[in-house]
C-alpha cells in the first residue's frame, strides 16, 4: 500500500480501457479515439502523432518505431519500423569523405526515417477507425498550438545552443531567440500541414512526391547520400517480424528482434534469474547484481548487435541457458568486475506509450528520433526535424553494426510484452536512449521480484552501469551509494533523472487494468 502522506502517485485503476504516456495531451488523444470506438491500434497511432508535436525533442514523423502488438486471444506480433541506410552509404564511402564517426548533426546519422510507413502498415492491417480521424488533435496541436509542459521545456532548453546552429531549427525551436518555457504556447504550422497530408494521403505523403523531394534536397545540401529511390524503398519497408523472448519467475518476456537491443535485456533477465532479488536483498546487493548484468549483457549489445541480416551468432545462441550461466558466473557479489564476451576465449530520446482495449486487445509502442531534437537538422520547407539514428553505426569495416547500403542500425528504443500461460499480462516500456534494456529488466525485477505495483515499480529510485561509470539518481540513497562505491563502482551522480516509463497492468482475476506512467516526465496514465 502506498504512503499517502508521501509525495507520488498511485496507478491509475479502469476496467475497459487503458492508456498510458509521457505526455498528457497524447494520454488525451488516444483516450478520446478509444471512447469514439476506436481500438489499441488507433489509439497509439493517435496518440504517438500528438507527442511528435508536443515531444518534438523526443519524437518525429521523420523517426523510427517499433512496435509488439497482442491481440486478445493470439501471439504477439511484432513490428520493426527502422528506417534504412541510403543505398549509396558504406564504410568506405564515408572514410573516403574524411569521416571516422557518424557525428549526431551529420546528414550520414540520418538514415530514411521508418516511423510514417509502420503507422501505415499497422493501422492498415489491425486498425479499426479511419487513419484520417487519427490525426485531427496533433494537427491541431501543431496549426494552433500547445502549452510546453515543464519536463519538456526544461529539456528543450538545455538543447537550445545546439539547436541555434541550424536555421530551420533555430526558426522552428527557438522562437524569440530562446526555447518556450513551461505554459507558453508553441506551434509548427508547416509540421501541422505534412500531418494533414499524411492522415489524407497516407505514407504516400511522406516517402513520394513534394515532401520527399524536399528532404533529399535538403539532406543532399547537408552532403548526404539519399535519393528519391531510397524514399520511396521505405514505402513498404515495415516488417512484421518474430518476436524474440525469454522466461523470467514464471512469465513470458517478449522483446523485438535485432536490430533493436530487446535481446540485452532478455540477456540481463536470464542472468539475474539465478539470484535471489525480493526484498530480502539490500538495495546496494541488488543495484550492484544489475549493475554488473547490465555490463556483461550490453557488452555483448556493442560487439553483435546490428541488422538482422548480419548478426554474427544466431539469437538462440545468445539466450541459451549456457551464456547465461557462464555470464552469471563472472558476477563477484562483492566487487565491480570489467565486461567479457562470453566467447572470449576465441580472443574476440524516444517516446514509448501503451494502451488496452475494451477487447483486450494490447499494443507497446515506441517512437524515437535518439538524440534530443535527433540530427538538429529541420528541412525549412516541410517543418520536418530529422532523427540521428545513424550515428549508432560503426565505421569498421567487418563490425556487425557497420554503416552499408540499405542497412539498419542497432537501435536502442525497444517495447516490451509480458505474458503467463499463453494470455497477455502487461504491455511495458522504459525510454532514455541506452539505459532503455537496463530500464526495463529493473522494471520487471520490481514487479515480478518484490511484488510492486506497476507504478511503484516505475517511480523506484534508479542506477545505471554504462560506459565505465555507475550513474545513480539521489533518491537510491547515500548509504546505498556509498555501498556501491565501496565496490569499485565509478559513480557518477544524474542531475537529470534517468528515462521515464510506462505500463499497464491487466488484472485478469478481478477484470481491472492499472495503468501507470513516468513523474518523471509530464505524462499520465488514464482509463475508462
Amino acid at each position: 500500500m502506498r504512503d499517502f502522506f508521501q509525495p507520488g502517485r498511485g496507478p491509475v485503476l479502469a476496467r475497459e480501457a487503458a492508456v498510458a504516456t509521457s505526455h498528457p495531451l497524447a494520454t488525451a488523444a488516444g483516450l478520446e479515439i478509444l471512447a469514439l470506438g476506436g481500438n489499441a491500434v488507433d489509439a497509439a497511432i493517435a496518440a504517438v502523432a500528438v507527442q511528435c508535436v508536443v515531444e518534438p525533442h523526443m519524437t518525429g514523423i521523420a523517426g523510427d518505431c517499433f512496435v509488439l502488438y497482442a491481440p486478445a486471444g493470439q501471439d504477439v506480433i511484432a513490428l520493426n519500423g527502422s528506417g534504412r541506410a541510403p543505398a549509396a552509404a558504406s564504410v568506405a564511402r564515408l572514410r573516403d569523405l574524411g569521416l571516422t564517426e557518424i557525428a549526431r548533426t551529420s546528414p550520414h546519422a540520418v538514415t530514411v526515417p521508418g516511423a510514417v510507413a509502420a503507422w501505415a502498415k499497422l493501422h492498415r492491417d489491425h486498425g479499426r477507425l479511419p487513419f484520417e480521424r487519427l490525426f485531427a488533435r496533433a494537427i491541431a496541436y501543431a496549426e494552433d498550438g500547445y502549452p510546453v509542459t515543464p519536463r519538456v521545456a526544461r529539456d528543450w532548453a538545455e538543447e537550445a545552443p545546439l539547436l541555434a546552429q541550424d536555421a530551420g531549427a533555430r526558426a522552428a525551436y527557438l522562437p524569440d531567440g530562446r526555447a518556450p518555457k513551461a505554459g507558453e504556447r508553441h506551434a509548427q504550422p508547416r509540421l501541422g500541414a505534412r500531418l494533414r497530408e499524411i492522415a489524407r494521403e497516407g505514407a504516400d505523403a511522406f516517402y513520394l512526391g513534394p515532401t520527399a523531394e524536399s528532404l533529399v534536397r535538403f539532406l543532399n545540401g547537408l552532403g548526404g547520400l539519399h535519393t528519391l529511390d531510397d524514399f520511396a524503398a521505405a514505402l513498404d519497408g515495415a516488417d512484421y517480424v518474430t518476436p524474440i523472448r525469454t522466461r523470467y519467475r514464471g512469465y513470458d518476456v517478449y522483446e523485438c528482434p535485432p536490430n533493436g537491443q530487446g535481446l540485452a535485456t532478455l540477456m540481463i533477465l536470464n542472468i539475474l534469474s539465478g539470484f535471489d532479488l525480493s526484498d530480502t536483498l539490500s538495495p546496494a546487493d541488488r543495484a550492484h547484481l544489475h549493475a554488473e548484468a547490465t555490463k556483461l549483457a550490453y557488452h555483448h549489445r556493442d560487439a553483435l548487435i546490428a541488422d538482422p541480416a548480419h548478426l554474427p551468432f544466431p539469437v538462440e545462441a545468445l539466450l541459451s541457458d549456457e551464456v547465461a550461466a557462464t555470464l552469471r558466473a563472472r558476477i563477484d557479489p562483492t566487487k565491480a568486475r570489467p565486461a567479457t564476451l562470453w566467447n572470449e576465449a576465441e580472443h574476440r530520446d524516444t517516446v514509448y506509450l501503451c494502451v488496452v482495449d475494451r477487447d483486450g486487445n494490447a499494443v507497446s509502442f515506441i517512437n524515437s528520433i535518439f538524440h534530443a531534437f535527433g540530427s538538429t537538422r529541420l528541412d525549412p520547407e516541410t517543418g520536418i526535424v530529422l532523427h540521428s539514428r545513424g550515428s549508432s553505426f560503426r565505421l569498421i569495416e567487418g563490425h556487425p553494426n557497420a554503416i552499408g547500403p540499405r542497412k539498419r542500425p542497432m537501435h536502442t528504443i525497444i517495447p516490451g510484452m509480458l505474458r503467463k500461460d499463453g494470455r497477455t499480462v502487461a504491455p511495458f516500456g522504459v525510454m532514455g536512449g541506452h539505459y532503455q534494456a537496463a530500464g526495463q529488466a529493473a522494471f520487471l525485477s520490481g514487479v515480478l521480484d518484490r511484488g510492486l505495483n506497476v507504478q511503484a515499480a516505475i517511480d523506484a529510485p534508479r542506477s545505471f552501469a554504462f560506459d565505465g561509470v555507475l550513474e545513480v539518481e539521489p533518491a537510491l540513497g547515500e548509504e546505498t551509494i556509498a555501498a556501491l562505491a565501496a565496490r569499485g563502482h565509478a559513480i557518477k551522480r544524474r542531475t537529470v533523472p534517468l528515462g521515464g516509463g510506462q505500463a499497464i497492468w491487466i488484472d485478469h482475476g478481478r477484470g481491472a487494468l492499472w495503468g501507470a506512467s513516468d513523474r518523471r516526465k509530464d505524462g499520465c496514465a488514464l482509463g475508462f
